[in-house]
């Protein structure tokens, strides 16, 4: 690194240093930065403060990576697939962008990595969130206000087996402190996968073999249209959104099936779904006496979904089975809270309740099938209230956190117009949180935090109906799942840039698929979800260090669980590592090269298939002064994923092959005009119940 070089890396680092002093970022936890985070050229990149992963941007490879999506891929813990993000060990999670939450995927899109400032990852969210939240990723950008307009255009190409294309654009204009901004997305997807399935079981007194096979084509078509305005001035700020969603997809599968050693019947599915939904968010803000700040969110949400099936067999006499479902939910959510500073810390307290109803009307209109899928209507509301409160402080190298949460919920659910009394239920449940770390030095630290949650299935999992699948083969859901009473222990701990994090997690009523004789006239298996009890253990040792300009970050995990259904045990380990590298080239080009790979092992009821090594790359370089990025990227290269699985349930095993099409290519081309954040401070009022809907 030459001098200017140099220089100019500790100019960025003090004006960002300087802007975050001047410009106090309002919060989205309970639990404020427990210690300061200062920004220097020769800083790691990561390091834990308490039980929070800080990434710092500036001065770093990543800074020139492309936007916000391609540096969390580089980060440790965090995975991003096929443009979902997603955390290692965690399910549920939640993330906010200059602290509002983030609504869609392209939001991340829109922001270049020169304009992040710091990624946090929180691995023992506080009260605040809601108790399904696994992990929360915390995202602080470092742009300037710019008065008038702002342009965002993104154009992502990709080649795998099918084309895929997409179109984005983001327009806002700011006076004063007025912002009105208007974004959309026009998607065109399409992908393709093959695969098999073998049930093998004992029925009537005899091995009997049920099989059948894939060729599945998912083309679909998308749109986002989001609009909205927002006002910041002094200590008030508020601002209105609305979204709408269209989509399409006309999905086909062309396979085979049989029974034993009879041939293989030819079938052909179906699937065409017609959807859309609408989301209209609020917020308000105010500080009083510069101390006392009050928040409130609000939410609506309404969506409806068409899904028409048809099965045929087209060299056979089997008659065709048709369905159509009609599913329809809406959303009512507010969340009102209150923080200020208590006994020389930080307190926050609040309320946090939603309405929620979710049909749906399945029709099935073979007549012989009818008798073991019936045509059905379910109708599921659910009211729930929560009460919250959370108090943080520093004490010396000491650092404490502590929350509670007390939730109320009344689900009703009815078939056909009849209450369900024994699935129908009202819950009350006090759920704490609790976090203690301890500082050696600025290298050194430990943390230990206890969490109890309640987790809520997703409503399709609710459902009561049964999708036909095969001449002998249903899917469908369990309206009778109970919620899952979880308890998480985590430590974390952190010496000359290795860190490491063991959790141990205890789960009551948590669900897993299963596959059971269904009773009907013939042979049916049934695969739907049943609760469990399930005991995991996982590890995960983690090094990252800056090494001039090559950013590698290197993650060695293990996992174990303790299941047991019937006489069979699931506790297989998994033991998988990643090591993601980012380089710096000369004239701004940057590479990337991740390298993941796993062993087989047990993950509730699946037994996953190994994976030792495979392997994702890309290029880019920025021009026009960072306006516009080019990005070509490379995934699976050498095509060795694998997505099979077999599970062993109540007699029923069954071998699942799939071959997806991960292996591929793709461009992305993003300009900029005159970028900057946005001033919607909103957060969601639900976002626990958006996820389930």
């Amino acid at each position: 690194m030459n001098s200017k070089t140099s220089i100019a890396i500790l100019l960025a680092t003090l004006v960002a240093a300087t802007a975050q002093a001047k410009n106090e970022e309002p919060a989205d936890s309970l639990t404020d930065e427990l210690q300061e985070v200062i920004v220097t050229a020769k800083q790691p990149a990561t390091k834990l403060v308490g039980s929070t992963l800080v990434s710092t941007i500036p001065g770093s490879p990543l800074a020139d990576l492309g936007n916000a999506l391609d540096v969390l891929a580089q980060l440790p813990m965090i995975k991003v697939e096929d443009n979902v993000v997603s955390v290692i060990g965690r399910n549920n999670i939640e993330i906010f962008i200059d602290g509002r939450p983030m609504r869609d995927i392209q939001e991340l899109e829109r922001i270049l990595s020169s304009n992040l400032k710091k990624v946090e990852l929180l691995m023992a969210p506080g009260a605040m969130y809601e108790s399904t939240t696994g992990a929360v990723i915390r995202i602080s950008t470092r742009r300037s206000f710019i008065e008038g307009l702002s342009l965002t255009d993104r154009t992502h190409l990709q080649r795998r087996r099918k084309w895929s294309a997409s179109e984005m654009l983001d327009i806002s204009y700011r006076t004063g402190h007025w912002e009105l901004f208007l974004n959309g997305l026009a998607a065109r997807n399409n992908s393709l996968s093959k695969g098999s399935t073998v049930n093998t079981l004992i029925h009537d007194g005899k091995e009997t073999v049920v099989g059948g096979t894939q060729h599945n084509t998912y083309p679909a078509t998308t749109g986002t249209l989001r609009t909205g305005l927002s006002y910041s001035g002094g200590p008030q700020s508020f601002g209105l959104s609305y979204r709408y969603n269209p989509e399409r997809g006309d999905f086909r599968n062309s396979g085979s099936e049989w029974l034993n050693d009879n041939p293989p019947v030819r079938r052909r599915i179906d699937n065409m779904i017609r959807a859309h939904n609408h989301l209209a968010s609020l917020y308000y803000e105010n500080t009083f006496a510069e101390k006392i700040r009050l928040h409130f969110d609000g939410d609506f949400r309404h969506s409806v979904s068409d899904e028409d099936v048809a099965t045929s067999y087209t060299d056979s006499d089997n008659p065709d089975v048709n369905s159509s479902a009609r599913r329809k939910s809406t959303l009512w959510a507010g969340k009102l809270y209150l923080n200020f500073p208590l006994w020389q810390g930080d307190f926050t307290v609040g309320t946090q309740d939603s309405h929620t109803r979710t049909s749906l009307d399945y029709r099935m209109q073979n007549q012989s099938v009818g008798q073991y899928i019936p045509s059905s209507l379910t109708d599921a509301r659910q009211t729930s209230a929560a009460l919250f409160a959370s108090w943080s402080r520093v004490f010396g190298k000491f650092s404490l956190s502590a929350g509670a949460r007390y939730e109320y919920v009344d689900y009703d659910f009815s078939v056909d117009g009849k209450h369900d009394n024994e699935i129908s239920r009202r819950d009350n449940l006090l759920t704490p949180d609790l976090s203690l770390s301890y500082s050696f030095n600025e290298s050194s630290q430990i943390s230990l935090s206890y969490k109890m949650a309640t987790v809520r299935p997703p409503y399709s999992r609710l459902t009561g109906s049964l999708n036909y699948v095969g001449l002998h083969e249903i899917e469908g859901g369990n309206p009778a799942l109970r919620d899952e009473r979880m308890h998480d222990l985590q430590f974390f701990g952190m010496l000359n840039g290795f860190m490491l994090q063991a959790d141990f997690m205890r789960s009551l009523d948590s669900y897993a698929f299963v596959k059971q004789i269904h009773p009907a006239t013939d042979l049916q298996i049934l695969m739907h979800p049943v609760n469990i009890d399930v005991s995991a253990m996982s590890l995960y040792l983690v090094w990252s260090r800056p090494v001039g300009h090559w950013t590698p970050d290197v993650t060695l995990g293990a996992y174990r669980q303790w299941l047991r259904i019937g006489r069979q045990d699931y506790n297989k380990p998994i033991i998988s590592y990643y090591f993601n590298n980012t380089l710096a080239l000369p004239h701004g080009w940057t590479l990337t090269a991740n390298i993941s790979g796993n062993s087989g092992g047990d993950m509730h009821t699946n037994r996953f298939s190994t994976a030792w090594f495979t392997m994702d790359a890309s290029v880019g370089k920025s021009l026009l002064d960072k306006a516009l990025t080019l990005r070509l990227s490379a995934t699976d290269i050498f095509n060795t994923a694998d997505n099979s699985w077999t599970m062993n349930t109540y007699g029923i095993f069954v071998d699942k092959h799939q071959s997806h099409d991960n292996r591929g290519i793709s461009l992305s081309i993003t300009y900029n005009f005159q970028p900057r954040k946005t001033t919607y401070k909103g957060s969601s009022a639900a976002e626990s119940e958006l996820k389930r809907l």
